[in-house]
């Protein structure tokens, strides 16, 4: 090779590395910002009380804020929209859940983005138990099969409450009513908040939803729980039967748990997912913050994003059964 070759080998290869060196200081450095991940339900809501909870334990690892902002509608649709579009650089992800990165893709057959190719699963958090929740003032049984004869009785009186459509709430109780054969006419509403305080008020007789948004109420007598949606007892309220062991024709098996994670862009690189799955995993499996989560009915998820993405392929694939075979529609 000529000297004048050679000098020009090395003056290329110098610029290569140059134009190359920041994206892979920018992955192996990061963060060097603060970190936004999208809430696609409202404040206060179930999904919003797990996420703020890690909230800070998380920013303490990573060494950078990360800032929690609301972006609530369409069942959670417009937050992950938003987050399918952002850049995949690792500084904007969004908290879902098995409705809005599994359930929607049944109920929405239109939707902008694909659950699955257009996210890269980055952590589960949690799964959810929900509880089927009374106002006792309203309905009067003390037991799931009260509960399932007063309705029978009176096809179309009842009316019950989500906090939207195609959310776990909403899934978990439509299941409940396909397998015993009910009439009841459900009623969505906006996040978690608006429909405890619609079933606190009466406005409907009851809910399916998380335990440490209704368990405050039950203490207070205000509302009364009737059968846990998993299928073993959930460790908060131990003394509530599952659906499953109810007896009642159609329940045997029955198992509606939900889980949250947190999803990124597609093409958001592997370090970067596997730096933040790390850190929530060492977040949760902190003393108190395992602690709060399991004493309101919160079951850890301790997967890498490998594992996850499995969870979520098989919840879609799930979720699709369900809505055709219970014939749920969005209303």
């Amino acid at each position: 090779m000529s000297p004048i070759a050679h000098r020009i080998l090395l003056c290329t290869a110098a610029a290569f590395a140059l134009t190359a060196a920041p994206a892979a200081f920018a992955q192996g450095d990061w963060p060097t910002q603060p970190i936004t991940v999208m809430m696609t339900f409202n404040a206060g809501s179930g999904v919003d009380v797990v996420a703020r909870l890690i909230q800070e334990p998380v920013s303490k690892i990573l060494g950078q804020p990360v800032i929690i902002d609301y972006k609530p509608g369409a069942a959670g649709n417009i937050a992950s929209e938003y987050v399918s579009r952002a850049k995949p650089d690792g500084y904007t992800l969004v908290f879902g859940t098995a409705a809005t990165h599994g359930t929607n893709a049944a109920l929405y057959p239109k939707l902008p983005f694909d659950v699955e190719t257009d996210f890269v699963p980055v952590t589960p958090v949690v799964t959810v138990s929900n509880v089927l929740t009374i106002n006792p003032e309203v309905i009067k049984v003390n037991n799931l099969k009260e509960f399932v004869a007063e309705i029978k009785a009176n096809p179309g009186k009842y009316n019950f409450a989500s906090t939207g459509n195609g959310t776990g709430t909403h899934m978990a109780f439509a299941e409940l009513n396909w397998r015993l054969g009910l009439d009841m006419v459900h009623v969505p509403y906006k996040g978690g908040p608006d429909a405890i305080t619609a079933v606190l008020r009466g406005e409907t007789c009851c809910i399916m939803n998380q335990v440490q948004t209704v368990l405050p109420h039950v203490k207070s007598g205000k509302l009364k729980l009737l059968a846990g949606s998993t299928a073993e007892r959930i460790a908060a309220v131990p003394d509530v039967p599952p659906v499953a062991d109810s007896g009642l024709p159609g329940t045997k098996g029955f198992d509606s748990a939900i889980w949250f994670g947190i999803f990124a862009p597609k093409g958001t690189p592997a370090p970067i997912v596997a730096k933040f799955n790390a850190a929530v995993q060492q977040a949760l499996q902190q003393p108190q913050i395992r602690e709060r989560l399991e004493s309101t009915g919160n079951s850890l998820r301790l997967e890498s994003p490998e594992q996850f993405k499995k969870t979520v392929h098989e919840n879609r694939k799930n979720q699709a059964e369900i809505v055709k075979a219970a014939h749920i529609v969005i209303q």
